[in-house]
């Protein structure tokens, strides 16, 4: 089973689930609602460092699991995410975050940030074109799985 649908583009554009999506909407920070507020706000800068965080569309209740960096071509070995990924420094009080990630068979970039304080932002996706012909031109066909695909209904 091929890891991209042969015509990503079309797909995103014309597929609800992406249309709603790749609008800018209100998210929240979905990880450790059982715990007081103040943990949850250094839970989530510490995930955020380490390059993962939960979050959900409020509007559509879609959750992703983020990885806040580029897909690790030569194996699993973690690395802190850069600025262009998690940047704590653009804006007092937020975090932008970015990532990229193969999303129903097509190549997206989630973007967006979080409000520190209360745990709430704006994000979207985009289609990732350059990522996309990436993946066109390598091998098809292939059924290696990466921690980058993921699968929404």
């Amino acid at each position: 089973m091929p890891r991209v649908v042969p015509d990503q583009r079309s797909k995103f554009e014309n597929e609800e689930f992406f249309r709603r999506l790749s609008r800018e909407c209100e998210i929240r920070y979905t990880g450790f609602r059982d715990r007081p507020h103040e943990e949850r706000q250094a839970r989530f800068q510490h995930a955020c460092r380490d390059g993962r965080s939960e979050i959900a569309f409020v509007a559509t209740g879609t959750n992703l699991s983020l990885q806040l960096f580029p897909a690790n071509v030569h194996g699993d070995q973690r690395q802190a995410p850069t600025r262009e990924y998690v940047d704590f420094d653009r804006e007092t009080g937020k975090v932008y975050l970015k990532a990229p990630m193969i999303l129903n068979g097509v190549c997206v970039i989630w973007r967006g940030w979080i409000d520190l304080q209360r745990l709430d932002g704006m994000g979207c996706l985009e289609y990732d074109d350059e990522k996309a012909q990436r993946q066109q031109d390598s091998s098809p066909g292939s059924t290696m799985g990466n921690s980058d695909d993921r699968k929404i209904r």
